[in-house]
């Protein structure tokens, strides 16, 4: 396989569809997505089969468990792959939405139009229900998408896209709508970022190696979903009942995935209660990597390194220390955090609204698993990933962040002086 030739082929079959994918009706996209959901259950079994041979070869390849964990597909997982395609279905279509409008005293008339990106180039790793959800929030917002999934999750991603493409084909769609690179090949991705011509925007999804090495090549535009380094702060102000189920939601339910929280806060005001707070991680074999003060509590506890602060585990693993109170927990989050989710455990409203203001990271929540962050639960049906940017989108990036505008103006024979 010419590689180069192979990109280049895939980029300008995107480009040569962008007119006719920004022209589809709300009806045409709607159905597409409709005779999708239908045809991943009844080929749910031939992606069950696609996918085992991902997990046999990441366990003969011996990949961290966390990793295993993000690769495998079940029946559940298919139901939710279904349950994320019906609720874009349901989003309103985010294109030809009037933004803005307004009458200059001349009597021009201006409207700011959202429209379509146009070509999307995703590069993910070892999750192949991205394969799905960058399809489908490509295709509602009227983008062209060019997929580039990793070796661990080959097989399965591949078979994710036949079944898409032979979906959207039913429904009509250009036949260039979303398309697979063939090779696992990483020279496939160095020619990717550099098809100005063709590609509009680039999205990774993965390590932070990968992310680092794109955003330094791509001559494209990247919306970078870095590293998950997610914190909870227990305030002194805190329901402890609460900050205990929240902050085992928070590490435990999905330790492997970017939302997870990765380095508990408590005020050393109730550090008494840091061990009770702890005592459901340990129970359910969660690591604690602790400051002096944690480390001493527990005979099991490791004491935590200066790495530890920056590490994201993707695993069952938890830093903690005690800060001196928000401020300390201020200046700890914003020193190490990357920017994509904090949460804080307190009843107070004004220790609350410190904490918003003073810390820069995408999501912020009072009293609520960092686990929330995620496309689902903001109510846009999937994500293609969690933006840490702060152009071109922030967070989530749904159905409506995939768009741009462009500005209409109507006179009436008007000239400028």
């Amino acid at each position: 396989m010419n590689i180069q030739k192979t990109i280049n082929e895939l980029g300008r079959n995107a480009k040569a569809v962008t007119q006719s994918m920004r022209l589809l009706s709300t009806q045409k996209k709607n159905n597409a997505l409709r005779i999708l959901s239908k045809n991943i259950q009844t080929f749910s079994q031939e992606i069950l089969d696609e996918n085992k041979k991902d997990i046999e070869n990441a366990k003969t390849n011996s990949l961290p468990s966390p990793l295993i964990n993000r690769l495998t597909l079940n029946p559940q997982s298919i139901e939710g792959l279904i349950k994320s395609i019906e609720i874009i279905e349901t989003l309103p279509d985010p294109i030809g939405k009037i933004l803005e409008e307004w009458t200059r005293p001349n009597g021009l008339k201006f409207q700011k139009i959202s429209v379509p990106l146009g070509v999307i180039a995703v590069i993910y790793e070892s999750r192949p229900n991205v394969t799905v959800d960058a399809a489908c929030i490509a295709m509602k917002s009227g983008n062209a998408i060019i997929l580039r999934g990793g070796s661990d999750s080959f097989f399965s991603s591949n078979k994710l896209v036949e079944i898409i493409m032979k979906s959207f084909l039913e429904a009509d769609l250009p036949a260039y709508a979303v398309q697979m690179i063939p090779t696992t090949d990483r020279e496939a991705i160095d020619h990717l970022v550099k098809m100005r011509e063709y590609v509009d925007i680039i999205i990774p999804r993965g390590g932070k190696n990968l992310i680092e090495k794109i955003n330094s090549q791509s001559s494209i535009p990247v919306i970078k979903h870095l590293d998950g380094i997610c914190h909870v702060y227990i305030d002194k102000y805190a329901d402890i009942d609460k900050a205990k189920k929240v902050l085992f939601n928070s590490k435990m339910r999905r330790p492997e995935i970017c939302g997870a929280t990765e380095t508990l806060l408590i005020d050393q005001r109730i550090k008494d209660y840091a061990l009770t707070i702890l005592q459901p991680l340990i129970e359910a074999s969660c690591e604690i990597r602790g400051d002096k003060y944690i480390h001493s509590l527990h005979k099991n506890f490791v004491l935590a390194s200066e790495q530890d602060w920056s590490t994201e585990y993707l695993d069952k693993i938890l830093s903690v220390k005690i800060v001196d109170g928000l401020e300390g927990a201020i200046q700890h989050i914003n020193k190490y955090s990357s920017g994509h989710t904090e949460a804080i455990i307190t009843e107070n409203s004004s220790n609350f609204a410190t904490f918003y203001k003073n810390i820069d990271s995408a999501i912020i929540l009072q009293n609520a698993s960092t686990q929330f962050a995620d496309g689902g639960e903001f109510g846009f049906g999937a994500e293609i990933g969690i933006s840490t940017d702060k152009l071109h989108v922030r967070g989530p990036v749904g159905t409506e962040h995939l768009t741009s505008f462009k500005y209409i103006v109507k006179g009436d024979g008007h000239e400028r002086s």
